[in-house]
C-alpha cells in the first residue's frame, strides 16, 4: 500500500486500486456509478455517494474505492467486464483484511455488489443494490438498453461509445464535462473517452448475468429503487427479490434517478438490521 494525496493505494487482484475511507464501525464499501470516482468533484453530482460521505460515516467505516479504469485506479487494458470488476472487489476485500463487510452500490456499482454476491457468497455481510439490477435483463432491447445506447453512443443500435455525442447531449454535457476533469487530470488527456468506451461495452447489452443467478446470493440483500426510475423497472425488481434467498424490496415514491436522503436513510436502517 502506498498513499496519495486522497486516498491510498491498495493492490488487488493485479492493480493498484485508490481508495478513500472515512468513519469508523463495520466496513462499508460504497460503489459509485459507472464513470465516477472519488474525486470531490462529484460530490455535488446526483447519482455519486460523494456528498453523502460525511452522513454514512457517522454510523460505518465507509470505503469508497475507484473502479478500475476510472480515476486514479489504472486499467493495463482490455474489456472490463463486470466479474472483473467484483472480482477486484472481493480481491480488495482480501488485502483490506475485511470480514464480510457491508456492500453497497448504486448504478453499475449496486449490480457489482451483486455480482460479488453471486460470484463470492460469503464475501459480504449484506448487499445493497440502488438502481442497478437492469442489465440482469437477457434482452438486448429491453427498454434501459436502448435508452443507454441512445445516450452514450448516439443511436438506439450504437455499437461503440460516441464522445462527442456524450459531450454534446442536453443531459449528459455536464457529465462529460466532469469526467474529463476528473479522469483526464488522474490518468492523462482524453482519458475519459477509454472510461466512457469501456462503460459503453458493459452497459450497452445484458451483463452475463440473469435473475435466475440471484439464487446463489445468500447474503442479505435490499434491492432500492425508485417508482419512476427509467432504466430499472419496478417489475423487474420485484422478480429479482423474489428470486434472492435473503431479499428485500424498497420502492420509492415520486423517485427517479439519484441517492435521495430517504435512500440513504433506508440503506443505513437496512445494514444496520443485518450487521446486528
Amino acid at each position: 500500500m502506498s498513499d496519495t494525496s486522497s486516498g491510498r493505494l491498495v493492490h488487488a487482484n493485479g492493480i493498484d486500486i485508490h481508495v478513500i475511507e472515512a468513519g469508523a464501525g463495520e466496513p462499508l464499501i460504497l460503489l459509485e456509478n459507472g464513470m465516477i470516482s472519488t474525486n470531490p468533484i462529484w460530490a455535488g453530482w446526483i447519482s455519486s455517494y460523494g456528498r453523502h460521505h460525511a452522513t454514512l460515516a457517522r454510523h460505518f467505516r465507509i470505503i469508497v474505492p475507484d473502479f478500475r479504469g476510472s480515476g486514479r485506479t489504472v486499467h493495463p487494458g482490455g474489456p472490463i467486464a463486470y466479474d472483473l470488476l467484483a472480482d477486484d472487489m472481493v480481491a480488495l476485500i482480501d488485502a483490506l483484511h475485511l470480514d464480510q463487510p457491508l456492500i453497497c452500490g448504486y448504478g453499475e456499482g449496486g449490480l457489482v455488489a451483486t455480482v460479488v454476491g453471486i460470484r463470492k457468497p460469503s464475501a459480504a455481510r449484506a448487499i445493497v443494490n440502488h438502481g442497478g439490477y437492469d442489465l440482469l435483463n437477457p434482452d438486448p432491447q429491453a427498454p434501459g438498453l436502448v435508452m443507454t445506447r441512445q445516450m452514450l453512443g448516439g443511436a438506439p443500435d450504437a455499437a461503440q461509445a460516441d464522445p462527442d455525442a456524450v459531450a454534446s447531449h442536453q443531459q449528459l454535457r455536464v457529465m462529460a464535462e466532469l469526467m474529463q476533469a476528473d479522469h483526464d487530470a488522474a490518468q492523462g488527456p482524453g482519458h475519459w473517452k477509454n472510461v466512457l468506451a469501456w462503460t459503453f461495452d458493459r452497459v450497452s447489452q445484458p451483463c452475463g448475468f440473469t435473475v435466475d443467478d440471484l439464487g446463489a446470493v445468500t447474503a442479505p440483500t435490499l434491492l432500492l429503487v425508485g417508482d419512476r426510475d427509467p432504466f430499472c423497472p419496478v417489475e423487474l425488481g420485484a422478480s429479482a427479490y423474489r428470486a434472492l434467498p435473503h431479499g428485500e424490496l424498497a420502492v420509492l415514491p415520486n423517485t427517479a434517478n439519484g441517492i435521495t436522503p430517504a435512500a440513504l436513510q433506508i440503506t443505513t436502517e437496512f445494514f444496520q438490521r443485518s450487521a446486528g
